[in-house]
């Protein structure tokens, strides 16, 4: 009883209904405009022909007089194929000819149109059929009376009028069990959906809406939740990650910290305590350093900053990081090649995007420098241009590169490889170009070159 109540109260159902009374009013008024005039139509055409009829009767009897009439009326009522009826009477009401047995009770005055039941002799039985006439008196007190039978088109028209009512009846009937039909479906996919969002609300986030592969409005539904929920699973697993991160990479500098202040206190002299602040206050700038590395990835990822996206030159910042890097490169003995297409332009952070830029050409400054005594020259390259209606910033370098296990890991956060535990930093520049990327609804992706790396950061551009 409550699952049926459920479909009566469902929008489904409501909007089935609205549909169907405005279809049954539709197709009804239809229906019944056809039979009116259809009706009509047929009316219009006996009554015509009995207006003739009775027309030339009563020319017969200006032309010939009685005899004539008579003869007339009484050839016309022997033809049984016209469905004629006919009766003419004397002064006193006496039939003197035609197949009418005696004049309806409705036969009053002086004329007019009257319907009157009358009986039909068959070979076994007398039928009650219809008869519409029309009756007039004439001069000298005759009466004449010239019908047609009109059971048949009764009998038409009250077939048309029964197929009008069976048909909105099927219509109400099947539009009635087709609305309860398509909201108990439709109640089933959201109640599935219901269940999906109790069972993630309960704490199992790898619960997803399944999809019947219709491609309909439920399906695409379903699957920007799904993409949503995806969304919301790798947030929280980044923030698990993040945490746990924090407690593991946090736990070796705070105690260092700890460690120096204690060996000064245990001193106590000037210079000790000198030094152990100037170590504390690098290990703090390193910590707020972090700190703000993901500070920026959470706002990133989060999508905060998209409403303040502008249209940004790329070409001006790619020139711009190239002038700020190039002299460090040349300290490194390297050189630094900046080719950038004019007019590049895409929507987003101008700001998040210089910082990603500069993370890339950072990290091929630190970790694709050769080893010193190596007479190998640290080569970075730092492009923009289009490719299939996207602008791609690209940074290659020559150095080792990175292996090929390890291409997927790298952009997490607070990973770094073997070989760059030797080199200041926190793990964190190439989580933070991840997440500018998928802020701008772009990519980054690593190639290696055998040797050498290529970066590139794919952002729509700006149409």
């Amino acid at each position: 009883m409550r699952a049926n109540l459920k479909v009566l109260n469902s929008s489904t159902f409501r909007m089935s209904a609205v549909y169907l009374v405005v279809f049954a009013l539709s197709v009804g008024g239809i229906l019944w405009y056809v039979y009116w005039n259809t009706a009509v139509l047929l009316e219009r055409q006996t009554d015509e022909t009995i207006r003739t009829e009775v027309t030339s009767l009563g020319e017969q009897y200006r032309q010939g007089g009685l005899a004539r009439l008579l003869d007339t009326v009484r050839r016309r009522s022997a033809q049984e194929s016209s469905r004629g009826i006919y009766y003419f009477s004397n002064q006193v009401g006496r039939r003197m000819s035609g197949n009418l047995d005696g004049l309806p009770a409705d036969a009053l005055g002086k004329s007019g149109w009257i319907e009157f039941p009358y009986e039909v002799r068959g070979t076994d039985d007398r039928r009650t059929h219809r008869a519409r006439a029309y009756y007039t008196r004439l001069s000298g007190g005759f009466t004449l009376l010239v019908g047609r039978d009109v059971e048949e088109l009764r009998q038409f028209a009250q077939l048309i009028r029964n197929t009008l009512y069976y048909a909105l009846a099927l219509a109400l009937g099947a539009g009635l069990g087709g609305g309860i039909l398509m909201s108990r479906n439709f109640l089933k996919r959201i109640d599935t959906i219901s269940d999906t969002s109790r069972s993630i609300r309960a704490g199992d986030m790898s619960e997803r809406i399944p999809l019947r592969g219709t491609n309909d409005e439920i399906d695409r539904l379903s699957q920007n939740l799904n993409s949503m929920l995806d969304q919301i699973e790798r947030l929280m697993a980044g923030m698990r990650e993040v945490s746990d991160n924090v407690a593991h990479d946090l736990k070796t500098p705070l105690t260092r910290l700890r460690a120096r202040v204690e060996a000064a206190l245990r001193e106590n002299s000037k210079p000790a305590f000198k030094a152990a602040l100037t170590e504390t206050l690098e290990e703090a700038d390193e910590l707020l350093r972090i700190f703000n590395a993901l500070l920026s990835i959470a706002r990133a990822e989060a999508g905060q900053t998209r409403d303040q996206f502008a249209p940004v030159d790329v070409t001006e910042i790619v020139n711009e990081i190239g002038e700020l890097y190039e002299p460090l490169v040349e300290d490194a003995g390297g050189a630094l090649e900046i080719d950038a297409v004019d007019g590049l332009q895409v929507s987003g952070d101008r700001q998040l995007l210089a910082q990603a830029i500069a993370n890339l050409i950072d990290n091929a400054l630190k970790y694709a420098k050769p080893p010193e005594g190596s007479d190998k020259k640290l080569q970075i390259g730092l492009s923009a241009t289009t490719i299939q209606g996207n602008t791609v910033i690209s940074i290659t370098d020559n150095g080792p590169g990175i292996p090929a296990r390890d291409l997927n890991r790298v952009t997490e956060r607070f990973v770094r490889l073997d070989t760059s535990r030797s080199e200041p930093g926190s793990g964190l520049g190439l989580s933070l170009v991840q997440g500018v990327a998928q802020l701008h609804e772009g990519e980054l992706s690593l190639i290696n070159r055998n040797p050498g790396l290529t970066a590139k950061l794919i952002l729509p551009a700006l149409a």
